[in-house]
């Protein structure tokens, strides 16, 4: 027997209840962020609104930029166990990293040349950082000074990436510097020996400050946002560097020194008060040489695969090292991390913070510091719900039976 369904004109107000429409936004800005639902969101929305040079440097790794695409792919392959029946109305994201607190399980990574993305640089980063309660990290090739970064985030967590320049006297002063200015954890980078191949950049002929050409004045033409504020604001220029002298290519290259060693690790162990932090670890064996040393902390990196292509995947590495190690330093990572999930599964296989990159970038280029807080805010979001559906109460909750790193790259036996 078939039953008809019966049919009657539509009601006016049964219609009125199903149309609910969305309150106007005029401001451009506040739009194009609030339709940005994920980082790769935003990431769109950079390049549409940032000149190809700035945002190539910002998005391209070195040569084949193999390792940035293996990075991220580990991630993405990964499965989640959740646990089910668990009161999760409220979550616990804080945690504590290097002998403070951070409200969420990630912070701001140090990143170059930041004030070419959007003219709000670094100082945009730290003030977004301060106000979700998570620390920023200045590079040593940061755009904004030292005394800057400390003003824009004057009760927040700042910490300070170095690099061990073939003058050593301007690392050390760097490092003095950031100690004065209450910097807490110093980032002793040692995956830099020298510049790695950044293909991108050399095609585009990149260089600080942008030099003009046809092809970046014609991709210039639908960007004119970029172009005001970049001649309307003050010079860029490495900030911490300036009274150093010399061009951007002679800074950089005495950013790279081949001769690092562990001698100028005990001296900046010497000068620095705070919390010594090894940036760009890569295997085991150097993790345990550097517990064994006696430094605070590590961060798995391979520099965003900025430097040596095909390199070791971080969050691959995290397991094993964080069972070498774990006991005697804090263990953090980063490279790739595009989502909150991957915060989650890093911390769950021992990690005890992540940083992002690009992630944060990416926001930037999107909309200056209200991009950065839309980045902060997405990720938190995913990191929350990530912890909810996995039946976490709290960061210190999860651990290594709500991850599975599924095999993609297996290496042959010989």
């Amino acid at each position: 027997m078939v039953t008809m369904v019966k049919r009657q004109f539509p009601r006016p107000s049964e219609i009125l209840e199903l149309m609910h429409f969305k309150k106007p936004e005029f401001n451009a800005k506040r739009r194009r962020l609030a339709s940005a639902l994920t980082i790769h969101d935003l990431r769109d929305i950079a390049k549409r609104r940032t000149p190809k040079a700035a945002f190539d440097y910002t998005d391209g790794a070195a040569e084949g930029e193999i390792s940035l695409a293996r990075a991220r792919q580990a991630f993405e392959d990964v499965e989640f166990h959740p646990s089910v029946l668990r009161d999760v109305s409220q979550v616990d994201m804080s945690c504590t990293i290097f002998g403070g607190p951070s409200a969420l399980p990630f912070g701001i990574a140090p990143t170059g040349f930041t004030r070419l993305m959007h003219t709000e640089g670094e100082m945009a980063g730290a003030s977004a950082a301060g106000a979700a309660g998570i620390p920023f990290t200045l590079s040593t090739l940061g755009t904004t000074s030292i005394e800057a970064v400390k003003e824009a985030n004057p009760a927040g967590r700042n910490w300070f990436q170095l690099y061990v320049m073939r003058d050593r006297e301007i690392s050390y002063e760097l490092t003095r510097r950031a100690a004065a200015a209450g910097f807490d954890t110093l980032f002793f980078t040692v995956d830099t020996p020298v510049a790695g191949a950044r293909l991108r950049d050399k095609r585009n002929g990149f260089s600080i400050p942008p030099q003009l050409s046809l092809g970046t004045i014609a991709n210039a033409i639908p960007r004119p946002w970029w172009w005001w504020d970049f001649l309307t604001t003050p010079k860029l220029e490495f900030a911490s560097l300036k009274s150093t002298g010399g061009t951007v290519g002679e800074l950089l290259d005495a950013a790279m020194d081949p001769t690092i060693s562990f001698a100028d690790l005990d001296i900046i162990r010497v000068i620095w008060p705070g919390q010594l932090v090894v940036k760009g670890v890569q295997s085991v064996a150097d993790a345990e040489a550097l517990a064994a040393a006696g430094i605070d902390g590590i961060v798995l990196s391979n520099h965003g695969g900025r430097q040596l292509d095909r390199a070791p995947i971080p969050f691959h590495l995290l397991p094993a090292v964080v069972k070498a190690v774990g006991n005697d330093i804090e263990v953090t990572v980063d490279t790739g991390i595009m989502n909150g999930a991957d915060v989650v599964a890093a911390i769950a296989l021992g990690a005890g913070f992540t940083l992002i990159g690009r992630a944060y970038l990416y926001g930037l280029m999107a909309g200056g510091r209200a991009g950065v807080d839309r980045a902060i805010e997405i990720l938190t979001g995913e990191v929350e719900r990530t912890m909810k559906l996995l039946g976490a109460h709290s960061v210190a909750e999860l651990e290594p039976g709500h991850v599975t790193q599924l095999a993609r790259l297996v290496p042959r036996r010989p």
